[in-house]
């Protein structure tokens, strides 16, 4: 009998077997990462609660939570003027929001020029609350305009607004929408 020695081969591990199955492949990549669940909003609730009921009509405008319809002693008005002649009085203290636009399923208020967009501007009563410098408090509902980015704008006293912005109305005020003739001017009768 001869004297043999036993070979010992090592037992390769689980990791080092599969590192060398990928090495003669060519061009051989690894698996695509599998993608993660995505948690943020999409804006779809959104914009089925946004649909006006009956219509696909989507509303660009929806009230803040700040949003109060004015107390009954202050009676804003709204007077429609073309040149020197007196259209129409809108009441704007009945309720907390007016959508202005063409758009007659959803408007509030319907403006019928070509140059007025859908769903043009809105003016919207806000309840503000304020703090001066010696630390009083003070709070009103006041009257706003946001032009929603218009095609052509909206004009407060001549000047064009910026769009998806608030601006404070004050009594007095002339608002023009797009290149429309007619002017409202917004008054706050005296308290009698």
């Amino acid at each position: 009998m001869t004297d043999v020695t036993p070979l010992t081969i090592p037992m390769t591990t689980q990791d080092h077997a599969l590192v060398g199955i990928g090495k003669g492949l060519e061009g051989a990549t690894a698996p695509p990462e599998k993608q993660k669940p995505n948690y943020k909003p999409t804006g779809l609730l959104a914009k089925e609660a946004n649909t006006v009921a009956g219509t696909s009509t989507v509303l660009k405008y929806h009230e803040p939570p700040e949003a109060r319809k004015p107390s009954p002693k202050e009676q804003w008005r709204m007077y429609v003027f073309k040149e020197k002649d007196l259209l129409d009085t809108i009441y704007l203290h009945q309720r907390s929001v007016w959508l202005c636009g063409r758009d007659q399923k959803v408007t509030d208020l319907l403006l019928e020029h070509p140059s007025i967009s859908k769903q043009h501007a809105v003016i919207q009563f806000r309840y503000i609350a304020s703090t001066n410098e010696y630390g009083d408090k003070s709070s009103k509902v006041k009257p706003y305009l946001i032009d929603l980015d218009s095609a052509n704008g909206t004009k407060l006293n001549g000047k064009k607004v910026d769009g998806s912005k608030f601006v404070e109305l004050l009594d007095g005020d002339v608002v023009a929408f797009g290149d429309s003739e007619r002017e409202y001017v917004l008054m706050l009768p005296p308290a009698a």
